[in-house]
């Protein structure tokens, strides 16, 4: 329902803006001298344009409410902000690397020169916090 609204406000401001624009540009085409011109860029093209930015805006977000839909599905909520890696394997390092990385750390997942760290003494990942 939400979207619906969110659509049909934003196509209204468009047009509106649009409609606003156009009276501006009748307005201004119609006038000699810059002085008499002033008057109409200020009350119909400047809102106008605004109007149609926020209907561009409005639709945009319309959009981004239609596509978490199709990929949550409509009564699912958005997925939460995934944790740290965490595993109980032994840490890993790459070649010539200073970080301890857990085994399912993206850094190194599936990295075939990864090794385990052994004896030395490295700093903990930021990504996973080994």
């Amino acid at each position: 329902m939400r979207t619906s609204r969110l659509l049909w406000a934003g196509l209204a401001a468009a047009a509106c803006g649009a409609v606003l624009c156009v009276a501006g540009w009748y307005g201004v085409s119609g006038e000699r001298f810059a002085a008499r011109q002033i008057p109409y860029l200020a009350s119909c093209t400047v809102p106008g344009a605004a109007l149609i930015v926020a209907g561009a805006v409005l639709l945009a977000r319309t959009a981004g409410a239609e596509a978490a839909v199709r990929v949550n599905g409509p009564g699912e909520p958005p997925p939460d902000e995934p944790g740290p890696p965490s595993s109980d394997g032994p840490l890993l390092r790459v070649p010539g690397g200073t970080l301890a990385h857990r085994p399912d750390c993206p850094l190194v997942a599936g990295r075939p020169d990864a090794r385990p760290v052994g004896e030395a003494v490295l700093d903990p990942c930021p990504v996973c916090e080994p």
